[in-house]
């Protein structure tokens, strides 16, 4: 008996509906470390190429705090919202489970792939935010420090994640993750008949 389009329509929102659910759970389960492990990780990559190495990153109450070892005592250290960055990992989990058999073995790994590289995407938003706070937000600071292109490009950078890339970075890892299921499933009917003849 075939499935009718709303069924198979209503199958994927159910699906859609839990994944999403699940992945709020964790999300919300799982932020206060996710967020010291993302403090660190964009702490490595900034400190690379300082020189000198004099930035501090850390998690406290949903907010990364941000100190430069090279800051006069009387600038402020200012907190970045943390879960404007990682949120999307809810819509990831939604993603995911559109398949017809989210459970299995190969697309639960495909789905911890899929975290992984949007944690990189995290890490790398993150590296701009404080870049582009450097670049414009401490005043006379960034003003001596940073120049017209260097703020463009660190503050052009962030935005671009804020309106697009956060959004956008679920959908191409989930995309780009599926293809493979895509091209196995279509190979495997033909690889199938051909041991046959």
């Amino acid at each position: 008996m075939k499935r009718g389009p709303r069924r198979d329509f209503l199958r994927a929102a159910g699906h859609a509906l839990a994944g999403f659910l699940l992945g709020l759970g964790f999300w919300f389960a799982l932020s206060a470390p996710y967020e010291r492990l993302l403090a660190g990780t964009a702490e490595v990559l900034l400190r690379a190429v300082e020189m000198p190495a004099v930035t501090h990153l850390s998690s406290r109450d949903g907010e990364i705090l941000v100190e430069r070892g090279d800051l006069p005592p009387a600038e402020p250290r200012p907190g970045l919202p943390a879960a404007d960055l990682h949120f999307n990992l809810a819509l990831l989990a939604a993603l995911f489970a559109l398949d017809r058999r989210p459970w299995e073995a190969s697309r639960v790994a495909a789905f911890l792939a899929g975290c992984a590289l949007l944690f990189a995407v995290h890490a790398a938003a993150l590296f701009f935010q404080v870049r582009s706070l450097y670049a414009t937000g401490l005043g006379p600071w960034s003003a001596a420090h940073y120049g017209p292109v260097a703020r463009n490009f660190w503050s052009g950078g962030f935005h671009f994640y804020q309106v697009a890339g956060r959004f956008a970075a679920p959908f191409a890892i989930w995309w780009l993750l599926r293809q493979e299921e895509g091209t196995e499933a279509r190979e495997g009917p033909g690889r199938r008949r051909k041991t046959r003849t």
